[in-house]
């Protein structure tokens, strides 16, 4: 069960302040992955080629990936058409 598509949006609203890093000792503090629970998480703040503003986190033990965007999580298929160049 991926446990990251049950929590509130908010929890993954985000600014460039918010973004984790993996070599700035505590940043990243209260991220986990949804899939493993690894704290090796990066998260960031980014637009899509569309325009959409999302959220992305990705997992360094697992690679398990997720975008947000304001109405909520994004299949991956979705963010391969709103990225696609036109």
């Amino acid at each position: 069960m991926d446990v990251g598509s049950h929590l509130p949006l908010e929890a993954f609203r985000m600014t460039l302040a918010d973004a984790t890093s993996l070599t700035r000792p505590g940043a990243r503090m209260g991220q986990s992955c949804a899939s493993c629970g690894s704290d090796r998480v990066t998260s960031l703040a980014m637009t899509l080629t569309d325009g959409t503003p999302v959220s992305f986190r990705s997992c360094h033990a697992c690679e398990h990936k997720v975008w947000w965007d304001a109405t909520g999580r994004l299949d991956f298929a979705d963010v391969l058409k709103r990225t696609a160049k036109r």
